[in-house]
């Protein structure tokens, strides 16, 4: 039996901070599951010399690139082979496509905790047919109420293809401020088209597109990746992307109990439930058969029960069990979040 210990990194939220262990120690039982060579048992807590870390045992020590898989855990700081007391750093390589900033220059009021997000869009890849999609890229995520992007920013970090939709116009105006000068500061190749959004005449708003590569060589080789935010109404999720074409769904619904969104009979609506039940099926038609969809929403203006059945509605298949089941956590006075990952199996 081989025993590790894992240094959390610290969050410039102290609420997170204090709710990681416990989200990380789920996380880590789902990297087991789905992708290590070893099973993950007996996650826990442990001070350490004074220092609290997350510790766990596996059966068989952990290979090369079982380590390169955790390397991309939310919360992991540093990784221990652990001996007694005594702790071996294993080298961390995560799977970053680009320097964090991505994800960490933007501040705002109501931003999602950049690590929550990796920890959301980790847990639903792991659910999904491609788990090892954390270290290998490739995969095209879909966000349908996107914010300013922090989702967008993550799947860049991994080499995905991602989409946005969000119909707040000043929310696609600040992110196409900031990820037109990141890209040019940082002097990433690419190409950025901007303009109106049409769906059959119909003006719906407006829309971002960049092609990008993480180097120059892989741009000139055709190696490069997408990235399109389209500011309108997630209710056209699937009128505007082809069906099965994303292999993951991924968002931080609204908290609140209003949203800028439309029921289809075009009354606006008034709860994250009423926006989540217009709003799913189609999230579930752009979805590819083996794909996920993960979704973190506050309890106190949506009951679990009831998301469940929004989603199995819809014919996904609700992972509710082991580490998906675990995954509620304060927020602050207002807000209890909670992880919703599902496969669409058919």
């Amino acid at each position: 039996m081989s025993e590790y210990a894992i240094l959390i990194l610290p969050s410039a939220n102290r609420v997170y901070t204090d709710t990681s262990p416990r989200l990380l120690q789920a996380e880590l039982t789902a990297f087991g599951d789905a992708v290590l060579s070893t099973e993950v048992h007996e996650p826990g807590t442990r001070s350490i010399g004074g220092a609290s870390y997350v510790t766990f045992t596996t059966p068989d020590p952990l290979t090369g690139d079982d380590i390169a898989l955790l390397s991309n855990l939310s919360s992991a700081y540093v990784l221990f082979e652990l001996t007694g007391e005594l702790l071996r750093p294993l080298p961390l390589s995560p799977a970053d496509v680009f320097d964090s900033d991505l994800l960490t220059i933007q501040k705002y009021s109501g931003k999602t905790n950049e690590l929550f997000t990796k920890l959301l869009l980790n847990l639903t890849v792991l659910a999904s047919d491609r788990p090892r999609g954390v270290v290998e890229g490739g995969l095209r995520v879909v966000d349908p109420l996107c914010g300013r992007g922090t989702t967008l920013n993550q799947a860049m970090m991994y080499g995905f293809d991602a989409t946005g939709l969000e119909t707040d116009g000043k929310d696609f105006e600040a992110y196409q401020q900031f990820i037109k000068t990141w890209l040019r500061t940082k002097r990433v190749k690419h190409k950025a088209e901007a303009g109106m959004l049409r769906h059959r005449k119909a003006r719906l708003g407006r829309r971002l597109d960049i092609e990008y590569a993480a180097s120059k060589e892989r741009y000139k080789a055709g190696e490069t990746r997408t990235l399109s935010y389209l500011n309108c109404d997630t209710l056209h999720t699937d009128e505007l992307l082809r069906p099965g074409s994303a292999d993951l769904v991924v968002t931080d619904a609204p908290y609140g109990v209003q949203h800028g969104s439309r029921t289809p009979d075009r009354v606006p609506a008034r709860s994250p439930r009423d926006l989540l039940a217009a709003a799913v099926p189609g999230w579930t038609r752009v979805l590819r058969r083996g794909g996920a969809l993960g979704l973190s929403w506050n309890t106190h203006v949506v009951a679990r029960d009831e998301l469940v059945g929004i989603l199995a509605g819809a014919g996904l298949t609700v992972r509710d069990d082991g580490p998906y089941a675990s995954l509620a956590h304060r927020v602050d006075q207002a807000i209890v979040r909670d992880v919703l990952v599902a496969t669409k199996d058919h």
